[in-house]
């Protein structure tokens, strides 16, 4: 996996292979058929990365109509994240990206300060991107998958 900051539509998204909530390990490249939302969050349990979850929560029975999961992604660890997905009730796979090199692939990663831009990417069936969001608003990116999932 290159470190990138230029993903754009159309990219073949990088994959990745990461440990779940539950130390499963998840690579986007096994669910190549299915349309995948893979969104990036600083922190669990945090005001706007629980909007952000919660948002795709609400959106997720219309997201797997669309032939979608969604994947959350943050540094936190496995204990974090299920902690967060009890809490809220999230329907959907956490994954843990500890030491930040899914984030620097997709360009998420702030370097300089250290910590995970929230953002989302939509990931078509045939593993290219048919949306990129950096730097998207906690209230925007399940609102914004959606409609590139609806385009689709």
């Amino acid at each position: 996996m290159s470190e990138s900051s230029s993903l754009a539509i159309g990219d073949e998204a990088p994959d990745f292979a990461l440990p779940d909530e539950h130390g499963n390990i998840v690579k986007l490249s096994d669910l190549r058929g299915k349309r995948v939302v893979v969104y990036f969050y600083p922190m669990d349990d945090t005001p706007g990365c629980t909007m952000q979850a919660c948002a795709f929560r609400d959106a997720y029975p219309e997201i797997q109509e669309r032939n979608a999961v969604v994947l959350g992604i943050s540094g936190d660890g496995e204990e974090s994240h299920q902690a967060f997905k009890s809490k809220y009730d999230l329907p959907f796979t956490l994954l843990v990206d500890a030491d930040h090199m899914v984030a620097r692939a997709y360009g998420t990663w702030n370097e300089e300060q250290g910590y995970t831009r929230r953002s989302h990417y939509v990931v078509d069936e045939q593993g290219r991107l048919a949306d990129v969001q950096i730097g998207v608003r906690a209230d925007q990116s399940a609102p914004l998958a959606m409609q590139a999932l609806l385009k689709a």
